[in-house]
């Protein structure tokens, strides 16, 4: 990280309020606004975190589904600290697969993926790397989804963007694009809500 960008995270209301509320990442205000509009997350629910680092997204699902839910969480790194009531696997989200995510879980309820790629500042590269993140977050939800269940991607705006959420238009009933107040307005990442799965296809998995 430039002494620039540290700067700025310190000077950031939002990085502010989230260690205030104990929070890891600035990041959990974008599922926040989104759950806050969409209502997504609720008591008992099943939930994948695809690209978990730092935690702090894991972190307000929990207070979401209480004790009774499941949390599981996939990055390439061990979060240190874990967070607590999570269940933690530590691999590639192109290499793991949907049996691993599962475990002893029949489906998760909730998919979410705040995934990016590590962007090199060639808009074209980064946008096609955010792409195949977002592509394999949503392969990895259609094979994991309960019917009805919802999925929450991050995805750069680029050449495949209009194809991708015609792709999520067909396997979800209602689909929105959400920019959330979170993200830096220098960004061009998108927030794809797709809600109502229509169900997976038993040869996916």
């Amino acid at each position: 990280m430039t002494k620039l960008s540290d700067r700025r995270n310190r000077h950031d209301a939002f990085h502010r309020r989230a260690r205030q509320r104990g929070f890891r990442a600035r990041a959990v205000f974008k599922l926040e606004e989104i759950d806050h509009k969409l209502k997504l997350l609720g008591r008992g629910q099943r939930v994948l975190d695809l690209g978990c680092a730092p935690g702090s997204w894991l972190q307000y699902a929990r207070t979401r589904v209480g004790p009774s839910g499941h949390l599981v969480g996939i990055d390439r790194g061990a979060l240190d600290p874990p967070v607590p009531g999570a269940r933690l696997l530590v691999g590639d989200v192109f290499e793991v697969t949907p049996e691993a995510l599962l475990d002893d879980l029949d489906a998760f309820d909730v998919v979410l993926s705040d995934m990016a790629p590590d962007t090199i500042g060639v808009r074209h590269v980064d946008q096609a790397r955010s792409e195949a993140l977002f592509e394999r977050a949503l392969e990895l939800a259609e094979a994991t989804l309960a019917p009805g269940g919802c999925f929450v991607g991050k995805l750069f705006q680029g050449p495949a963007f209009v194809d991708l959420v015609k792709h999520c238009r067909r396997e979800f009933e209602a689909v929105k694009i959400i920019k959330p107040k979170g993200s830096r307005q220098r960004s061009i990442e998108q927030y794809v809500v797709a809600r109502g799965f229509r169900g997976a296809n038993p040869d996916s998995r």
